[in-house]
């Protein structure tokens, strides 16, 4: 930069001083009393000052032809560049040093003339040359610190960001038309973004450049375009921030548009905007930041202005998404979405705390808090719509085969789902005073309600355990009234032993196992084992009483007809246990492997036990199976393919 120092001041001093004295000769020498020495010392005096009156207006008159000549060269090196389209910053550091100090050179004359402006049109006509000229230097100087921006701008590359897109997650929760399958829940995954701001930084703009945007954005400070640099900031840098947010596949949509999408659509729509928000503010904004701080931080609040005029419109673009999200319907299949959407803006909460932390950013900041609160609501409000979803699913016909019925695959895998979100959960499903709640729905069964209930707060399970077992005991409660839809009791049990086993199953094969605990996985082991038991005593009690050993009874004596007719009963309701329940289905290999075993030992041994002591009163003919036919026959139940006996020896 130049270091030219002005001189008029002093120059226009000395010539009032002169005028003052003159005045005074002037006054003295009209006085007639004077002697002849005194007139003619006043008369030297007055050729003297006349003299220095010329002189200064002589050096009055080359210190003007100093600032036209200074003028002219600063001019002159101005003009230069407004023929020549080639970029003075291309053009080597001394061509962009020299137009920067010509630049200043402008400013500073300015400054002169505008002391001395009320001496005379002539410096009027070069104090309005030289804001002409500081004119057309401001116009080129922004016009280059746009340029560097832009011809400097780093490519972002978005695959060598430390994030997984959700995209790419094979999670989905289906609706509770259709219950989904078991497929989702291996496939599950969660993000961490977990750096701190610091660690995120990455240079937007090449840094060789921000020395010269710095100076650029200095002078035109200094020369009162503020207004004209930080106009030019913004929009080179708001389209940079929409052109992230494009790359980011993330649209304009308006609520409406959001509040009218397919869920399909909405769903992926999701995913890619917890995708942007993690890259957006962490850590674009926070460079963006950065890139800010490093050009304008010595010029007030320039920087802060800037970064949040850059930043208010793409950042609204995607609270506006969020806010729609949230006040659109709270179907079940929904809530992990909250989820992801809440965690994310709740995990750079920091970070936009920080970088709006200044006046000029405090709407958005409180839009934010804003959005972050709906979502919380919404997720509330999707965890009571499920339960009630849950109570209120009814079944006119009964669950063929009596296998786990699809709404107790969906609300396990569903809340198996959920753990990932557990500390989440347990923030929002507090109350005001810190507490755990638990909303069960009216639809409750008093024995689940109780069951729920007498492992509350005092047991120390957490909000999330307390409502997922409210949510468990509304599906038992479910499940109890499907099975009546069953006409036969032993196919009830077994329905119910289905559907609580695979509820403490996947509860013992899972992280849910630390939160409903060992307790509750205990209680629901019993309660399908007892089922079991009904099973077996509904399906065979009265078949294996026809097998009952008598020889000891009063009746000591049975007739041969009585035994075969028994035992024509046994292969009768045998053979009809097996075409009936060979249809039903265990869909878990150790529980139907256990009750085959538990089911073969009562069989075969009453069997073995009746045709050892009655064979010489039946007779070998009427023997239709051997106790290895019939175990060999048990191992064909609960397949879920219909068979029948019509060949006694057909293996």
């Amino acid at each position: 930069m130049g270091d030219y120092e002005p001189v008029a001041p002093q120059l226009e001093g000395e010539e009032n001083l002169i005028a003052a004295a003159e005045h005074i000769v002037r006054a003295l020498g009209s006085n007639k009393n004077l002697t002849k020495d005194v007139k003619k010392i006043l008369a030297d005096l007055g050729s003297q000052l006349s003299n220095m009156a010329t002189i200064e207006d002589e050096a009055v008159e080359g210190v003007k032809s100093g600032i036209e000549e200074k003028l002219s060269v600063v001019e002159e090196k101005i003009m230069s560049w407004e023929t020549d389209e080639s970029m003075i910053f291309d053009s080597g550091p001394n061509e962009a040093s020299d137009y920067l100090n010509a630049t200043e050179e402008a400013w500073k004359l300015i400054e002169v003339l505008e002391t001395r402006c009320s001496n005379g049109e002539d410096e009027k006509e070069l104090l309005h040359r030289a804001h002409d000229v500081l004119q057309l230097a401001m116009q080129r100087l922004e016009e280059e610190f746009k340029y560097l921006l832009v011809q400097h701008r780093q490519p972002f590359e978005l695959e060598h960001m430390s994030f997984r897109s959700t995209e790419d997650d094979s999670v989905e929760v289906g609706s509770m038309v259709s219950f989904g399958d078991d497929s989702f829940e291996e496939s599950a995954r969660r993000y961490s973004v977990g750096r701190t701001s610091e660690d995120c930084i990455i240079d937007l703009v090449h840094p060789d450049v921000i020395h010269d945007l710095k100076c650029i954005a200095n002078l035109m400070f200094m020369s009162n375009y503020d207004h004209e640099c930080r106009q030019a900031y913004v929009n080179v840098q708001k389209d940079a921030l929409d052109e992230c947010l494009f790359n980011l596949e993330i649209e304009k949509l308006s609520i409406e548009d959001v509040l009218r999408m397919e869920w399909g659509t909405l769903n992926s729509k999701i995913k890619k905007w917890v995708r942007a928000m993690k890259v957006f503010v962490r850590p674009y904004l926070v460079s963006e930041k950065w890139l800010c701080d490093q050009i304008f931080l010595e010029l007030g609040s320039a920087s802060s202005v800037c970064f949040v005029e850059a930043a208010k419109a793409p950042m609204l673009q995607l609270l506006n998404f969020a806010e729609a999200v949230s006040i659109g319907s709270h179907q079940p299949e929904k809530l992990v979405r909250f989820l992801d959407m809440y965690e994310v803006l709740a995990d750079i909460l920091p970070d936009i705390d920080t970088l709006f932390l200044d006046e000029a950013g405090s709407s958005i900041r409180i839009e934010y808090h804003e959005v972050l609160k709906r979502l919380a609501d919404s997720v509330r409000a999707t965890l009571l719509e499920f339960k009630n979803a849950v109570a209120s699913n009814t079944s006119t016909n009964p669950f063929a085969g009596g296998g786990n019925h699809p709404l107790t695959r969906y609300v396990m895998n569903y809340i198996r789902l959920l753990v990932d979100y557990k500390d989440t959960l347990n923030l929002l499903l507090k109350n005001d005073d810190g507490e755990a709640t638990m909303s069960l729905s009216p639809d409750s069964s008093p024995a689940t309600e109780d069951e729920s209930t007498s492992n509350g707060s005092s047991g120390g399970l957490s909000a999330m355990a307390l409502h997922l077992q409210s949510l468990t005991s509304i599906l038992e409660a479910n499940l109890h009234e499907k099975s009546k839809l069953y006409r036969d009791a032993s196919l009830q049990h077994f329905f119910l032993m289905n559907n609580i086993h695979y509820m403490a199953q996947k509860v013992k094969n899972s992280e849910l196992q630390a939160i409903f605990g060992d307790k509750w996985i205990r209680k629901h082991n019993w309660k399908f084992q007892q089922h079991a038991m009904d099973y077996e005593r509904a399906t065979w009690s009265a078949i294996l009483l026809l097998l009952k050993d008598e020889s000891n009874s009063s009746n000591s004596s049975i007739s041969k007809t009585l035994l075969k007719e028994r035992l024509r009963s046994f292969y009768v309701a045998f053979e009809d246990v097996y075409k009936t329940q060979t249809a039903w289905v265990i869909p878990d290999l150790q529980l139907r492997e256990d009750l085959r075993i538990s089911t073969s030992l009562k069989v075969i041994q009453a069997y073995r036990t009746f045709v050892g002591r009655q064979m010489h009163h039946i007779g070998e003919k009427h023997i239709r199976y051997n106790a290895e036919d019939l175990q060999d026959y048990l191992l064909d139940l609960f397949e879920g393919s219909q068979k029948s006996l019509h060949n006694p020896h057909r293996r």
